[in-house]
C-alpha cells in the first residue's frame, strides 16, 4: 500500500512519549564508553520496534559507538555500520561483540593480580605517543607512567574480543586521567588552580570501568545466547558521501536504516576528533587527529547549492545574506549529507525504512530544517514519507547555549529537540531514482 504525501509533514507528529525521560541509558554495552551526542538506545529500540520488526539486517551509516546495532542485535538482527572515527569503531566492535565471558573474568585476575603487586618503576624517557605532541601537557608524568604499564598489560590480553574489552576501559581511563577538562568535548586543559589539586588514581579508574562493563556485558550475552541463531555484527570505515562498497553491502539487502547523522560540520559542532584526539593516540589507532576535516561539512564549498528542498534552500538563502562564509559552509554539509542519503537508499529494500534521528541547529540565528531536508532528500530517491516524530533531548549531552557570533556575552539557545523521520523505499514496481538537483549557485 502506497502512503500519501502530506504537505505539511508536522501534521503527523505522534504524540507517544519518545522523550524518555528519567530512563536508564547506560544498560547492557550501552554502557561502556561515553560519546558526544550519544543516540539513546530507547530511541532505537522503540523505531526498531515499530519498523522492524521483520528485519534481518540493519545498516548504519554513521554508526558512532553503536547503539543502533546494539539494539539490533538484541532483537536477533544481523547488523552492520560505519563509521570514519577510529575510536567509535573501537568502541562500536566492543560492544557488539560476544567474548567468551569465563576469558574476559581470567584477564580481570590478572589485572587486578598486575595492579596488587605494581611497583611505581618512573620511565627513562617519556614514551611518544603519535598524536600528542605535548604528552606533558595533556598528562602529569605519574600519569603517563600508569597509562604506559596499562597499555604493556593490555598488549599482553591475546584474545581479540577480551582486548577489545579492555581497550574501552582503558579509553575512558585515558580521558578521566588527562588534564583536559571532562565537561568539553573539545580539548581545553583544567586551569592552572585546578590542575594544582587534581590528582587521578588510573588504576582505580580503569578498575571501576571493567566492573561496571563486566556486569553490562554479562547482561548482554544472556541476551545474545539466548537465540538459535546468534545475530552478527560488521563494522566498516568506509564513508558512505562517497559510496558504499558492494563487496561489504549489496543493493536493496538492507531491511531498515537506524541513525543519528551528524547535526552540522565538526568545526561548528560536535568536534568528535578532537574528543576521541588522545584516547586514539595512546590505542594507536590511525590518524587520530585528522578526523573532523573528513566528516560530512569538513571542507566548505567554494560555491552555493540549490537543493531540491524548498525549506533547505530559504534557510541557506537567509544565513547568505547574514554571513557568506557561514552559508558555504552548511551548504558543503547538506551536500555531503544528500550524497550520503543517496548512496544510502540504494541499498535499502524495496519497502524497507530509513530512519533518521536528526536535530535541527541554528545558525546565524536561522534554524535549518534538517528534518524536512532529510525527508525531502529521501523522496528524491524514490522513497514514500511515512511519518515525524518529536522527542525533547532530556539526556544528550550537548550545550544548552552556544555563541552564533563568537561574540562575547552573546549566547544563543541550541536544540532542546529531535525529530525522528520514517521514510519508506517505494515497492519494487515504482522504484526509481531521480537525479538530485544540486545546480551551483554563485
Amino acid at each position: 500500500m502506497q502512503l500519501t504525501f502530506l504537505e505539511k509533514p508536522e501534521s503527523r507528529i505522534e504524540t507517544g512519549d519518545w522523550t524518555f525521560n528519567g530512563v536508564s541509558t547506560r544498560e547492557l554495552t550501552h554502557c561502556y564508553h561515553d560519546y558526544p551526542a550519544r543516540m539513546i538506545p530507547q530511541v532505537a529500540g522503540k523505531i526498531l520496534d515499530l519498523f522492524g520488526h521483520d528485519a534481518k539486517l540493519l545498516f548504519d551509516p554513521y554508526l558512532g559507538t553503536g547503539t543502533s546495532l546494539v539494539e539490533g542485535m538484541i532483537r536477533g538482527i544481523n547488523v552492520a555500520g560505519t563509521d570514519l572515527n577510529p575510536l567509535a569503531r573501537l568502541i562500536a566492535r566492543a560492544k557488539t561483540s560476544v567474548p567468551d565471558l569465563r576469558l574476559v573474568d581470567r584477564h580481570i585476575g590478572k589485572f587486578n593480580k598486575f595492579v596488587f603487586d605494581y611497583t611505581p618503576s618512573p620511565l627513562v624517557v617519556s614514551p611518544t605517543i603519535q598524536g600528542v605532541s605535548r604528552l606533558e601537557f595533556w598528562f602529569k608524568k605519574g600519569v603517563i607512567e600508569k597509562l604506559y604499564r596499562l597499555r604493556e598489560f593490555m598488549q599482553s590480553v591475546e584474545d581479540a574480543s577480551s582486548r577489545l574489552f579492555f581497550q574501552v576501559a582503558f579509553s575512558e581511563t585515558i580521558r578521566e586521567s588527562s588534564n583536559t577538562r571532562n565537561d568539553e568535548f573539545k580539548l581545553y586543559r583544567y586551569d592552572a588552580a585546578k590542575l594544582a589539586a587534581f590528582n587521578p588514581d588510573v588504576f582505580t579508574i580503569m578498575s571501576r570501568k571493567l566492573q561496571r562493563n563486566r556486569a553490562g556485558l554479562e547482561k548482554y550475552l544472556f541476551i545474545i545466547k539466548n537465540f538459535k541463531n546468534a545475530p552478527v555484527a560488521n563494522v566498516y570505515d568506509f564513508n558512505t558521501v562517497m559510496g558504499i562498497p558492494q563487496e561489504y553491502i549489496t543493493p536493496a539487502t538492507v531491511d531498515i536504516v537506524v541513525t543519528s547523522p551528524p547535526y552540522g560540520d565538526s568545526h561548528t559542532t560536535v568536534a568528535y576528533g578532537q574528543y576521541s584526539r588522545l584516547s586514539a593516540a595512546w590505542l594507536e589507532l590511525k590518524e587520530p587527529d585528522k578526523i573532523d576535516r573528513k566528516l560530512m561539512g569538513g571542507v566548505a564549498a567554494k560555491k552555493g547549492t540549490r537543493f531540491n528542498s524548498n525549506a533547505l534552500n530559504s534557510a541557506i538563502e537567509r544565513i547568505y545574506t547574514i554571513d557568506k562564509k557561514r552559508a558555504l559552509e552548511v551548504s558543503a554539509f547538506y551536500s555531503d549529507l544528500l550524497a550520503s542519503i543517496s548512496n544510502v537508499a540504494q541499498i535499502i529494500k524495496p519497502m524497507g525504512y530509513a530512519c533518521y534521528v536528526v536535530g535541527n541547529r541554528k545558525v546565524k540565528g536561522v534554524v535549518l530544517p534538517t528534518d524536512i531536508a532529510v525527508k525531502d532528500f529521501f523522496e528524491s530517491c524514490g522513497f514514500e514519507y511515512v511519518n515525524t516524530f518529536m522527542r525533547s533531548i532530556p539526556n544528550k549531552r550537548m550545550p544548552l547555549k552556544n555563541s552564533p557570533t563568537n561574540a562575547i556575552g552573546v549566547l544563543d539557545s541550541t536544540m532542546t529537540q529531535e525529530y525522528i523521520v520514517v521514510m519508506r523505499r517505494a515497492p519494487a514496481r515504482s522504484v526509481f531514482f531521480r537525479l538530485p538537483n544540486t545546480s551551483a549557485r554563485a
